[in-house]
């Protein structure tokens, strides 16, 4: 049986090469898609989620990891059952996001999985399963003081916030010790899409690369924010 250090060990290894920004494309057809997630890749975003509520995705995702030819990980979003998982690693998925905590879905196949929870009892769980990140999802229904009191007592954690996140917010959420940020609709937005306003795409993910660069410490390792005990986040 593994233990609870050795998930957690297995986790931070595999969450590395996620860098500090989780694009997510979700859109209401996957035309336009793999375009999409060819801007992001081009504009030095290392991880692009196509999620499988998009119409298509699958073969959106099989367009897109032919298109990047490796200049980011393209994963999976909103995957919630082993079915799915299954159909989106034959697709060329090269990680897995969930919406909540699904173990069929971290068993499912070898990928990383980026796992959705918000508890504490859900964020732990889904890391001692093996979540290469656990995504703190909707992160918007706390803000990012939640994220500093999860890690107060659990420093060893791998958080990824998600839902409602701006390019303005990213640095409170580095700041309170999360790892990288899961952004959706402030960056991907469908109407900029369907008018196919490609520079304003550019314009906002150079935006979050410039605030994430500037928000996380280089090395990526949890930090627990400065209470008096422990160090704060470097940059």
């Amino acid at each position: 049986m593994t233990s609870a250090g050795e998930a957690l060990g297995r986790a931070a290894r595999s969450a590395v090469s996620f860098g500090r920004v989780i694009a997510i494309i979700r859109l209401p057809s996957a035309e336009g898609a793999a375009r999409v997630g060819e801007i992001l890749a081009d504009a030095g975003l290392p991880a692009v989620e196509v999620t499988l509520t998009t119409p298509g995705a699958l073969s959106a995702i099989r367009e897109l990891r032919a298109a990047v030819s490796g200049a980011c990980l393209v994963g999976a979003g909103s995957v919630r059952t082993a079915e799915q998982a299954v159909s989106a690693h034959e697709a060329g998925a090269q990680f897995l996001v969930t919406p909540t905590v699904r173990p069929a879905v971290l068993s499912a196949t070898d990928l990383p999985v980026v796992c959705g929870a918000l508890t504490p009892t859900e964020i732990e769980t889904a890391a001692l399963a093996g979540a290469a990140l656990v995504k703190v999802f909707p992160a918007s229904a706390f803000g990012p003081g939640y994220v500093r009191e999860l890690l107060a007592p659990m420093p060893e954690l791998r958080l990824a916030p998600t839902g409602g996140i701006t390019a303005d917010s990213v640095a409170a959420y580095a700041a309170a010790g999360a790892v990288a940020v899961g952004v959706g609709s402030a960056l991907v937005d469908p109407r900029l899409v369907a008018a196919g306003d490609w520079g304003a795409l550019r314009s906002r993910a150079a935006g979050f690369l410039a605030a994430a660069t500037s928000a996380f410490p280089v090395d990526h390792e949890p930090r627990v924010p400065s209470d008096g005990v422990s160090p704060p986040p470097t940059s």
